[in-house]
């Protein structure tokens, strides 16, 4: 089996059939795709009859991280995606990138995607540039967990999982914990998967201006979330978490400056 793409979903039917066509209608590759339902009162469960090929999972879990690594715990195949229920893979994608995958010697491999507007239509383009660490912990986390593929053989098999009690940024922890552990990424310049801004995306809340308190309590989850993976993995010189805040935004600035020379080194 070469790949295995899991998707999570939850009350995303609009969404669900785009997803579910960009994996059936990969050519030349062998391919098993996952999806679990966390119990979707919406279509879902028609949208997925009209796949026959999907592994249909209906079952309560304990939020998005847990429905992908029930996914990640029965993959197959020898790279392993997930590929949100909002979004949808280029079509061929997947053959013109095996060979890449075959001949890598990485245990993550990403490529670049664009962003797509409610109704699919093109927003922009984002050209990643190769992996800093320093930019993902202090920056942003800017590989798109839709447009990359793990070696089962070494994150997998070896235990690597999402942590659970992350609802929002559990990608960039997961990054940031395979790189400590010393495993190797490698980025391909390949256009690989849209990624579908609607407004509930859960990894781009902002707080904006708003006085609202329940838009300010979502938002700064997220934000914590954040913070906790640069404590863990990145700069830390004080006790105090507002001087170490401080710090952050200058290590922010620095780590932009040096994406955009990433990018510019690529070009």
């Amino acid at each position: 089996m070469d790949f295995t793409i899991i998707t999570p979903n939850l009350n995303y039917g609009r969404f669900l059939g785009d997803c579910l066509a960009s994996v059936a209608e990969q050519e030349g590759v062998s391919v098993e795709h996952w999806v679990f339902d966390a119990g979707s009162s919406d279509h879902s469960a028609e949208v997925v009859s009209r796949f026959p090929r999907v592994h249909w999972v209906a079952e309560d879990d304990r939020g998005m991280s847990h429905a992908i690594n029930k996914g990640f715990d029965r993959a197959r195949g020898d790279w392993v995606m997930w590929l949100n229920a909002d979004d949808r893979l280029k079509p061929g994608v997947l053959a013109e990138l095996l060979p890449r995958l075959r001949k890598s010697q990485a245990d993550l491999v990403y490529g670049d995607f664009d962003f797509i507007a409610e109704d699919g239509s093109f927003q922009r383009h984002m050209k990643l540039p190769a992996w800093s660490p320093f930019v993902h912990v202090h920056h942003h986390c800017y590989i798109g967990s839709t447009a990359a593929f793990y070696r089962r053989a070494t994150v997998l098999a070896a235990g690597h999982r999402l942590r659970e009690d992350f609802r929002y940024v559990m990608d960039g922890e997961f990054y940031a914990r395979l790189h400590a552990s010393g495993l190797a990424f490698e980025h391909v310049p390949l256009l690989l998967a849209d990624f579908r801004l609607h407004g509930r995306n859960a990894s781009m809340r902002h707080l904006g201006r708003t006085r609202d308190l329940e838009e300010i309590l979502q938002a700064e989850r997220q934000h914590v979330e954040s913070r906790a993976i640069r404590r863990a993995h990145g700069v830390t010189l004080f006790e105090d978490p507002y001087l170490n805040g401080l710090i952050d935004g200058v290590l922010w600035i620095m780590a932009k400056g040096w994406k955009a020379v990433l990018k510019f080194v690529r070009c």
